[in-house]
């Protein structure tokens, strides 16, 4: 696939020209590129690397009627994801190689979108064993309690020690659950440091998920600085709302957090956006189920918030939702290059629209930004040099 008349943009600038996909990887990037085969004529729009979802939920196995692999895969590629990490609260918890295969096998015969699978950092959440781990196969790298965090610090010790040994990422949701119920905010800083101090005790490659307060992104930034192997990721809806009462897990912050959060991101310090894609029926959310759809608004939702309100390059957010994320999951994504994979995004940046749940390609419809205006609309998503989805 050739496509042409782009404004090219990633992590590292923006510049006009061509992209020539090859077997479904970049061979060429220039002006004025010529190929046999299928030409998309980008007509002045925005290519981006495709964007890389450092944190997902298709709710696969067990909860298909919130999300499954096939509506979840349309949701990401409607969204411009081609790859996601998805986490493991399934039913059953996914604690084995075996599941998680599976479900990565069924998402690449789907082709939409790739995932990968994060394995439980206890066995079935049971918040003791971790033996499962020292067994898991060199493709499975990524461990996540996600929804809870690890109550035992020995226990989260003893993972971290065979992560470290394994080579193994741990993706924490910080939270101390004893402290949740009487001070959520408390709850998320001391077990961002708990964790950071055992990452660094045990030589672990840690990731924090969904860095939601200032105290929290300040110990990260302190860890980077002195050493610890962390990286951390900001959800789109911790950066848009503040003192909002829609209920996510961390919840939404104050107006500070949000100012700190995307000087943060503006610095550089910000590794990945992870949009935390929590799909829920009605029934489900009603009964207070925290959680929002994120892929098929994430884009906009940064754009909008970090380029045209705040005034971050735009290769700075390409660099959070394609090149950062691609580098903490081990990808050959996230740069327009020659070399990379061949999956790509073109947006328009220049017309607003409104969001209109009712169009996701998603099962679930949770969201708060639902008659919202904002820029940067996806129109194409290019996967390995196929299009998979088109509203050119």
């Amino acid at each position: 696939m050739l496509i042409r008349n782009a404004m090219l943009a990633d992590a590292l600038g923006v510049r006009e020209g061509d992209v020539l996909i090859e077997n479904g990887t970049i061979t060429a990037v220039g002006k004025d590129l010529q190929a046999d085969g299928p030409v998309l004529d980008a007509g002045g729009l925005v290519l981006l690397p495709a964007f890389v979802d450092t944190h997902c939920h298709f709710r696969t196995p067990g909860f298909e009627y919130k999300e499954d692999l096939t509506s979840g895969s349309r949701a990401a590629a409607r969204g411009g994801y081609t790859f996601v990490n998805c986490m493991a609260n399934t039913k059953p918890v996914c604690s084995s190689a075996a599941i998680a295969q599976s479900l990565m096998d069924d998402a690449r015969r789907i082709g939409l979108c790739d995932i990968n699978q994060c394995i439980s950092i206890t066995k079935d959440f049971d918040g003791k064993t971790v033996s499962h781990l020292t067994v898991l196969p060199p493709n499975l790298r990524f461990i996540s309690e996600d929804g809870r965090g690890v109550r035992d610090s020995k226990v989260m010790y003893e993972a971290m020690t065979i992560a470290a040994e394994k080579g193994l990422t741990v993706m924490s949701h910080a939270e101390d659950m004893d402290l949740s119920p009487i001070d959520y905010r408390l709850a998320e800083n001391l077990e961002t440091v708990r964790n950071i101090y055992i990452a660094e005790a045990t030589g672990a490659k840690l990731h924090m998920c969904h860095v939601s307060t200032k105290e929290a992104m300040e110990e990260v930034i302190r860890a980077k600085r002195r050493g610890v192997k962390v990286t951390s990721e900001v959800t789109p809806h911790h950066i848009w709302f503040y003192d909002n009462g829609f209920r996510v897990n961390p919840p939404i912050r104050k107006k500070e957090d949000v100012e700190y959060l995307i000087e943060a991101m503006a610095a550089g310090e910000v590794e990945a956006i992870g949009t935390d894609h929590a799909p829920h029926s009605p029934e489900d959310k009603a009964k207070g189920a925290p959680g929002m759809v994120g892929l098929e608004t994430a884009f906009s939702v940064c754009y909008t918030k970090l380029c045209r309100q705040c005034g971050l390059p735009l290769e700075t957010l390409s660099r959070m939702m394609s090149k950062g994320p691609s580098e903490i999951l081990g990808l050959n994504k996230g740069l327009l290059a020659e070399g990379y994979d061949g999956d790509v995004v073109l947006v328009d940046l220049e017309h607003p629209y409104v969001v209109n749940k009712d169009e996701f390609a998603g099962k679930s419809h949770n969201t708060p930004y639902d008659g919202l205006t904002l820029y940067g609309k996806v129109k194409a998503t290019v996967k390995a040099g196929v299009i998979t989805y088109n509203e050119l």
